[in-house]
């Protein structure tokens, strides 16, 4: 028979397992809103209530907390299905819907819709201020994003823009993709966009490790824009942002841009980079 003293140490073991559980569900959550971007009024929708936040990319438009009549796991559904949708392998289309969240818009036009997974993987090349990043795209398994990013290449779209967000080594990441984004410590970065959303890709499995680059979004699903981010450690992110590819190149430039630090610490240990990441050009290239 157990007694009182084994009883109250197992009480306090229950205890200190139910702090921890909440401790990393708090972590889950805050990396989650950290990745979130590309509209000018994010809102998250956790347990009922409705939060208008500051997110990684997005605009401090403060707290403002209001109950919700209507369910998360509802809310998702109904966006999901009214959403763009996914990859069609029988016809080999995309499909790219007008964005109507009402963040900065740099039209460039919409992607063409009729996209080829071959070649399997395709380079992507930024030319930035420190040296070159090249990544390499998993057209296979991400034919719309790569080919939105293809296109928005072409257009230019990402000439001149500056990385706005970095990490730490708890949530080590560089965002970037906001054409708008002036990356000085003090503009409200994030809210920039092509006008135009699509669905998430490559989801099965997806892990966010050294190396990944992903692209950002909002709560939403089907809110994939222009904004991504590289992984120089390991996110533990749930499997929502598409995975499009792996940093070749350009590894040891993130490196040196985390340890410059930010400039402001926007509160959750992210904020623009001391060191600043220009991109001047992007170019793209096949691979059989």
């Amino acid at each position: 028979m157990a007694t009182g003293k084994d009883r109250q140490k197992q009480l306090a073991r229950e205890h200190y397992e139910r702090q921890m559980q909440r401790r990393q569900e708090r972590e889950q959550k805050a990396k989650r809103a950290a990745i979130i971007g590309s509209t000018a009024g994010v809102v998250v929708v956790v347990g009922g209530i409705v939060t208008a936040v500051a997110m990684l990319g997005g605009n401090d438009t403060g707290t403002e907390a209001a109950s919700s009549s209507t369910s998360p796991a509802a809310t998702a559904q109904a966006t999901a299905a009214a959403g763009p949708k996914p990859y069609d392998a029988k016809t080999g289309t995309c499909d790219y819907v007008a964005d109507t969240s009402g963040g900065q818009v740099k039209d460039v036009g919409m992607p063409p819709t009729k996209v080829d997974t071959k070649p399997a993987e395709k380079t992507m090349t930024f030319k930035t201020n420190l040296g070159d990043i090249v990544v390499e795209l998993n057209n296979a398994k991400a034919p719309c994003t790569t080919n939105s990013l293809e296109f928005l290449a072409e257009k230019n779209y990402y000439d001149g823009s500056k990385c706005h967000r970095l990490g730490s080594d708890n949530f080590p990441m560089l965002q970037c993709g906001d054409p708008t984004a002036k990356a000085d410590g003090k503009s409200q970065d994030g809210s920039g966009g092509p006008g135009y959303v699509m669905a998430e890709e490559n989801l099965q499995g997806a892990q966010y490790k050294r190396g990944v680059m992903a692209m950002a979004k909002t709560a939403a699903p089907g809110s994939t824009g222009s904004q991504f981010f590289l992984v120089y450690g390991d996110i533990g992110l749930t499997p929502d942002y598409t995975p499009v590819g792996t940093i070749t190149k350009g590894l040891d430039i993130l490196d040196k841009v985390n340890k410059a630090g930010v400039m402001a610490d926007m509160g959750d240990g992210t904020g623009a980079p001391k060191q600043t990441v220009e991109i001047k050009d992007v170019t793209f290239a096949g691979k059989s």
